[in-house]
């Protein structure tokens, strides 16, 4: 380091001590309300349907809604900083809960499913979040910054499935519904995390990394969203890297998403209560993300083979549970746990490794394309988990989450990937 560059050195480390906290405090009490779709939402619609497919099709709303929405937000933080697109996520998101409310109040399905889908922005800001932790993150710590971030969603994540426990405060207060209450409380937790991202984020993180970095300059002309999928798909054309980590990040999130989706309604069609499930889901969520630090340090220290490797296994033992002891509560809830591991393991290291090979003109594009990909990849499980459920059982479910599983096992026992060195 010459003695011109360690000011900015110096800087650079200050800034993104101060961009970490504000996600980091942002991302917990977002996340409050993005945990409510794949409980409540759920419920919500299994009660008002009484349709296990319907069931599964609230979650695809709201991974619909975060696969729609993640390119176009991944844009708007190139055009206009990280600041600009999460803040207008968290509030889009809101908007949907605050829908939510009236859904619920009125049985009205169609705008139910609608609510839902404004609600998948706030998971497609929440993914979008990790990312901004790597934008002034030295290469070598990407691991380390993208999983903090994720780790501390631990906490609105695990308080979400629950929001009807103090709804039910609001319930004696107002009149409302439980179910309402929940996604009121959501409404204003998310339009919180907007307020602090908008407020904080400053200075802007992604626009700080490009005005300094030699290698990516802002564009002249924004890209539209053809052409930002068109560098998507050209990245993953020619880089194998890149290849590598989005197959990772995709069979995780299928695999997590079929399962988790449908769990609350295998519980409560089993006799299972409304707290039963957020307690699962909760613990799920625990699982997802509790880990995340030692799970970045794991990849920085070990590489993204191992970490995706240990991944991979603990999704399999997820899934004999399933398999085996589907009618047993405790072990259902121990199944799920380990589900949230492994998507924790594979994610991470996946998406730690797209960060780091993906060239810095098309990141922020690629980014958002990645996380689009993969909803819409995870709606569509979710779209075809609720019929595979109704016409065969929970254990048939895990099965085909193993299958998908192999075409990643395979990859990682036979390749290793490449990670080129970029400023």
């Amino acid at each position: 380091m010459t003695t011109e560059t360690a000011p900015f050195v110096a800087a650079q480390k200050a800034v993104q001590k101060r961009t970490l906290a504000v996600l980091a405090t942002m991302q917990v009490i977002g996340t409050i309300g993005v945990g409510v779709a794949p409980s409540i939402g759920i419920l919500v619609a299994d009660e008002l349907t009484n349709n296990e497919a319907w069931a599964g099709l609230a979650r695809t709303s709201s991974t619909l809604g975060a696969a729609l929405m993640g390119v176009p937000f991944g844009l708007l933080a190139a055009r206009r900083g990280r600041r600009f697109a999460l803040s207008t996520g968290w509030w889009t998101a809101a908007c949907g809960s605050a829908l939510l409310v009236l859904a619920v109040s009125q049985h009205l399905v169609a705008l139910l499913f609608f609510g839902l889908f404004l609600m998948g922005a706030g998971l497609a800001v929440s993914l979008q979040a990790r990312f901004a932790a790597t934008d002034l993150a030295d290469v070598r710590h990407h691991g380390r910054a993208l999983s903090l971030i994720v780790w501390v969603g631990t906490i609105g994540s695990v308080l979400g499935p629950n929001l009807a426990v103090p709804g039910r405060y609001i319930t004696n207060a107002t009149g409302l519904s439980l179910y309402a209450s929940a996604f009121a409380i959501a409404a204003l937790c998310m339009a919180m995390a907007g307020v602090i991202s908008f407020t904080f984020l400053r200075p802007d993180p992604l626009l700080e990394s490009l005005k300094h970095s030699a290698a990516a300059r802002p564009l002249a002309t924004p890209l539209s969203q053809k052409e930002a999928f068109g560098q998507v798909f050209t990245e993953l054309r020619i880089n194998p890297g890149a290849r590598y980590a989005v197959l990772a990040i995709v069979s995780a999130h299928i695999v997590m998403v079929a399962i988790m989706t449908m769990t609350p309604v295998h519980i409560t069609h089993h006799g299972g209560s409304v707290e039963i499930v957020g307690i699962t889901i909760s613990l799920h969520v625990l699982g997802m993300y509790a880990l995340a630090p030692l799970v970045g340090q794991l990849t920085d220290r070990c590489g993204h083979r191992i970490t995706i490797v240990i991944g991979v296994l603990i999704f399999f033992a997820s899934l004999l549970a399933g398999v085996f002891k589907a009618e047993d509560f405790g072990w259902i809830v121990f199944s799920l746990i380990l589900l949230g591991l492994g998507w924790s393991f594979v994610n991470v290291a996946g998406s730690a490794l797209f960060s780091s090979v993906v060239s810095a003109q098309s990141r922020t594009a690629a980014q958002g394309g990645v996380d689009a990909l993969s909803n819409f990849c995870g709606a569509f499980a979710a779209l075809i988990s609720g019929p595979l459920l109704a016409l065969t059982s929970f254990p048939v479910l895990s099965i085909f989450g193993m299958l998908a599983l192999v075409p990643l096992l395979l990859l990682v026992l036979t390749r290793s990937p490449q990670i080129p060195s970029r400023p």
